[in-house]
């Protein structure tokens, strides 16, 4: 009999030194892919070695949260999901336990980028409507704001809105593909169209972008990942230019940062018209290189990559990353399997007074 050579499934690689990076960090990383449904938290052992788990959400994309409180869009729904744990309580070696607490059934939105907005609701990306927006009680969704090309609240994904940054809880910029006005437009600007826009203005502030993706503000600079190019940078206020600061070998969606270092989300390009034909494929034969899945880890200040995390197999694709400050190994439990039934919590009471 031979031997059994075929490769895993799926099979998570990383630099020699990334565990320990991550550990320096106090920090954990939940990332998302909707091409196989799965959101991962990724930790560490212990013993100082990488503790990865997944569950299983449909078409899961966007996340945002705080170290307490984590939101999540799935293919028809956000998720609400909160730490059950105590500070300084455990449960079998997880120092963060994320029940889910609730579930806004928003139908088919296409949500891509979120954030925690005020007063504790989730603001969201609703790409097929062109449109940011939050939960609402009574209806799929509440309208919050349009880019100001946008004629009309429509589901036919004109621009292909997908990104947003948040300053102090609130929207300030969004990134969209296009300034199209009519269905699937975005499709025919797709290699210089993409814009970013203040949303507090309507004004554009960055243009002759190749799909921009994952607007984010930090330490007072707009950060930004140009996807069809697969370059990580950053728009200059000044001149309103996107300076490119690092390469990466794939295409660019999910922004995380953590200390000095961002965390950049990359996906094996598919063999379709919507990743075919962009700067990234010269970009890619220039570097000798294949596009990769995995995170790549640079340094604000070299703009090196000093440490990257690599998917081999069945996942091609991620969607957002979101580091989990104060978080060594994390758990996020499920809705499919019987760990949920079962894992049960009782609030503190306010006061010992009976």
């Amino acid at each position: 009999m031979k031997p059994d050579t075929a490769k895993p499934a799926f099979e998570i690689l990383s630099s020699r030194h990334f565990p320990a990076w991550l550990r320096s960090q106090g920090a954990s990383i939940a990332f998302t892919t909707y091409q196989v449904g799965k959101v991962f938290m990724l930790g560490i052992h212990p013993d100082g070695k990488l503790h990865i788990t997944e569950r299983t959400f449909p078409r899961c994309m966007g996340l945002g949260g705080t170290p307490q409180t984590l939101w999540m869009s799935s293919l028809f729904q956000v998720w609400r999901f909160e730490n059950s744990l105590l500070p300084g309580q455990q449960y079998q070696g997880y120092d963060r336990v994320f029940l889910p607490q609730m579930a806004y059934t928003t139908g088919d939105l296409d949500i891509h980028d979120m954030i925690m907005g005020p007063e504790g609701k989730p603001v969201f990306v609703n790409t097929l409507f062109s449109c940011l927006a939050t939960v609402s009680e009574t209806h799929s969704f509440r309208p919050l704001w349009k880019p100001p090309f946008i004629s009309a609240l429509a589901p036919e994904d004109r621009c292909h809105l997908n990104g947003m940054a948040a300053i102090e809880g609130e929207p300030a910029y969004a990134s969209a593909v296009s300034r199209s006005d009519v269905a699937d437009g975005w499709r025919d600007r797709r290699r210089d169209g993409g814009i970013v826009m203040d949303v507090r203005t309507g004004e554009i502030v960055c243009a002759g972008l190749s799909m921009p993706h994952s607007p984010r503000w930090y330490r007072e600079r707009l950060w930004l990942l140009e996807a069809g190019s697969g370059y990580f940078g950053y728009v200059d206020p000044d001149s309103g230019r996107f300076e490119r600061l690092t390469f990466c070998p794939g295409f660019l969606r999910g922004l995380a940062f953590t200390g000095e270092y961002a965390l950049v989300g990359l996906s094996a390009a598919r063999e379709n018209r919507t990743f075919s034909g962009l700067e990234l494929d010269d970009n890619l034969e220039k570097h000798s290189t294949d596009a990769r899945c995995g995170i790549q880890v640079i340094n604000l200040n070299t703009g090196h990559a000093e440490h990257w995390l690599r998917m081999e197999g069945l996942v091609r694709e991620l969607y957002d990353v979101l580091v989990l400050p104060q978080t060594q190994r994390p758990l996020l439990i499920g809705v499919q399997k019987e760990e949920v039934r079962k894992m049960i919590s009782i609030e503190p009471e306010a006061s010992d007074e009976v």
